[in-house]
Parts: structure tokens; sequence; C-alpha cells
């Protein structure tokens, strides 16, 4: 069914007087862009890039309602990437993506909204304005998507070889989010599974499918898809060259902690437990690690140490984790909008045996701190069997942190 163009008014005061729904589909393996994990959860700026999108949605004044399709398996990944934000329970999603979008759909079956975006989690760099045009589009049209123009000259080569030189003034390449009428897309959906319809690569298509005339609103270039590893680079070094030209005050501060060891049977660091005769001795966790790092922030920032905020006379902080303190000093950090760009972390200690564990001590950081592993650097060594360390009474770490701020 053909297409036509129309491009809508972006103010973005415009108040919606019926319910939005948007659809944020991020069950895919990612596996092309390489990495540890999928893509949607890679950091894009020490931010995951499944987060930087639902915070687009999230903050538009005409968006009521927000549902997530995650993969079988990524329940942990994602509620690590979303922590701190207040939304619905994720759905599980299907084999393919069209399987995906339909869960999500019917995940709002009793919401019932008048109008619904469906978004690809991978498209972290989406506006507020491309969402107004679709969303405004949808008071005159039961299916909106936002493409841009095709420019190249397009050619018909199958197999390689040219055939013909394809006419690209009706050609359009289409973005997301692609708005519906909900109660239409819901049961174009429904049919297709009915009819055995499957591999439609976006719904778009599937509404296309079911007689919906489908209309273009102007898209954004920034509007990019993030599928390979070098997808995920480039956008990277954009992220990377704006937050640091947003923050040229640049500081560095270290912290300093040392804990005796006690009975036990394991040592916690960076909120790894490591396997050891005796446990460290503290009011919370003693886990002199975080403990260290914590104290570098707060420094890095003029707000004290930990012993100001978590006074160890205050008896609800016994046995706590120290993940609690890093994640003040970090919030604390981050309310200045501060980023950290770099951490250098020393443990002195006899015994245990640090190395071994390294690699998952970096990775809880990575994931405590959303920073890149590679902005963190953990070492470990002895103090060749002298003084206290060496006669193996305890252990200490010295933390140095680089962070940024906005002048």
């Amino acid at each position: 069914m053909g297409k036509s163009s129309v491009h809508f008014s972006s103010d973005l005061d415009y108040v919606s007087t019926m319910t939005v729904a948007a659809v944020i589909v991020a069950g895919g393996s990612g596996v092309r862009a390489g990495g540890e994990k999928p893509k949607q959860y890679q950091l894009l700026g020490n931010v995951p890039v499944i987060r930087k999108t639902i915070e687009v949605f999230a903050t538009h004044h005409a968006i009521t309602h927000l549902q997530v399709v995650i993969g079988k398996g990524h329940e942990a990944m994602y509620h690590s990437a979303i922590a701190g934000l207040d939304l619905p329970e994720p759905v599980i999603g299907g084999s393919s993506r069209q399987e995906s979008c339909r869960l999500g759909l019917e995940a709002l079956a009793n919401t019932n909204p008048k109008k619904v975006l469906i978004h690809d989690a991978a498209r972290p760099f989406v506006t507020h304005e491309v969402i107004s045009n679709v969303i405004e589009g949808l008071d005159i049209a039961e299916a909106i998507i936002p493409g841009l123009p095709i420019a190249d000259t397009m050619k018909f080569a199958p197999g390689g070889v040219v055939q013909k030189t394809v006419d690209r003034t009706a050609l359009w390449s289409v973005q997301t989010p692609q708005g519906f009428n909900y109660a239409r897309i819901a049961e174009a959906h429904r049919r297709a599974i009915r009819e055995g319809r499957e591999g439609f690569t976006d719904d778009a298509a599937v509404a296309e499918f079911a007689g919906m005339p489908v209309r273009v609103v102007l898209g954004d270039t920034k509007n990019r898809k993030l599928t390979t590893g070098q997808d995920m680079n480039v956008a990277e070094r954009e992220v990377l060259l704006i937050s640091l030209s947003e923050r040229p005050d640049v500081r560095t501060a270290q912290g300093i902690d040392f804990h005796i060891f006690q009975k036990g049977n394991s040592v916690t660091l960076c909120g790894v437990a490591v396997p050891h005769t005796h446990s460290l001795k503290g009011h919370s966790d003693a886990d002199v690690a975080l403990h260290a790092l914590t104290d570098a922030i707060l420094g890095s920032i003029g707000e004290g140490d930990i012993g100001t905020h978590f006074p160890p006379s205050d008896q609800q902080w016994r046995n706590a984790p120290s993940s609690i303190f890093l994640n003040k000093a970090s919030n604390l950090l981050k309310a200045r909008n501060g980023i950290i760009s770099n951490i250098d972390l020393s443990i002195l200690a006899e015994t245990p045996k640090i190395s071994p564990h390294i690699e998952a001590m970096k990775l809880k950081l990575s994931e405590l701190l959303m920073i890149a592993a590679d902005r963190i650097a953990i070492k470990a060594t002895t103090t060749e069997q002298m003084g206290s360390i060496g006669r193996k009474e305890g252990m200490a770490a010295f933390a140095i942190v680089t962070i940024r701020l906005p002048l």
C-alpha cells in the first residue's frame, strides 16, 4: 500500500487529551554490536543505551504509559540499567521482533490507550520533537511513521549486479517510534499471527498487511539505530565529545581506608565476596576498597567523607553493604552534573590473593557506577611482610578518582 508524507508542527507545548502509550522494544540479542552485553545494555557516555532511550520517552509530557519489552534472561541487566526509574515490570519478548511487539501491545490491553508508539531501544537519540510529530499525526491518521527522504541514488542490484536505477523521489528511510491507533494495530498483530504471517520487519508493515493507511512525518538524522560495533563506537565518541565539552572542570581526589581482620570466611572487596580464613572488621560490611573509593569521590566534590554521611554511631548502617555509601557519593556527583572519568584503585594485602578476583571486581564497579570497565584500574600488592599488613593483621586500599564537572 502506498504511503504519503506529511509534516506536522513540532510544538512541544502540545498536550494530548488522550492516553498515549509507548512500547520500547529491547528483546534482541544485539550480537552484531559485539561486546559482552547486548547493545541495548552497553554504555554510551556511562549510561546504558536502553536507559537513554527510556528517559527520552519518560520525560515527554504526552506519554502517559510506558511498557518495555526485554529478552528472556535479560532481567538482571535490565533492572540494573533502569535502577531508580519508576517503571512497570517488563514484558518478556518472543523469538522475533514482530512477536515481541505483539506481546508489548497485549500488555497494554487493560490500559487500552487511544494511541501507541512503538520504538526500538537501540535508537537512543530520538528527540521529543520526533515523538511529538508522531503523536500529533495520529490525530488525523491511524498510522504514522517518521522517515527521511532518500538522498542517494538507488540501484536495484540482485546478486551485486545492477539491473536498473530506482526512482528515489518516492522512497523514504523509515525510523521509530512508529505510532498507531492502539486498537487497530493490536488487532493487526493478532490477525498476522492467526494467518501465519511472520517476518515483518517493522510495525508499519503489519499495519499495511491489515489494510491500515500509513503516513510519513519527517524524522531526524540523529535518530539512527545502533546495530554494529562501529555504530556503537561512533556514537560513544560523539557522546563523549559532547560530555567532555560540557564539563571542563577536571578534579582529582584520593581516598584511603584500613580494616583489620576478624573471624570469618570471606572478605568483601568492591562488592565481591573473596573467600578467606577471616573477614574484615567494620561497622558495615567493611569493604575497604569501596570505602576508599567513596571517600575519593566525596573528596572530589568537597563533600566530606563516609563518616560525615554515614556515622558509625548510627546503628542502621551496621552490616550494611558498602554499595549504599558508594551510591550516595555517586548521586551527589550526579546532582552536580558530574561524571567519573577514571578510577585507580590499589589494594594492599598479604592475604588473601586478590588478582583472581579483579575482573569480577571491575565488572561490579562498572555496574554500580555505570561507567565502562576500561575506566577502572584495580591493582593488588603486598607490603613484603612489613608492618601490620605484612603480619596479616588486615588490609588497606588507596583510591584515586578523576572527575569532570561543569563550570
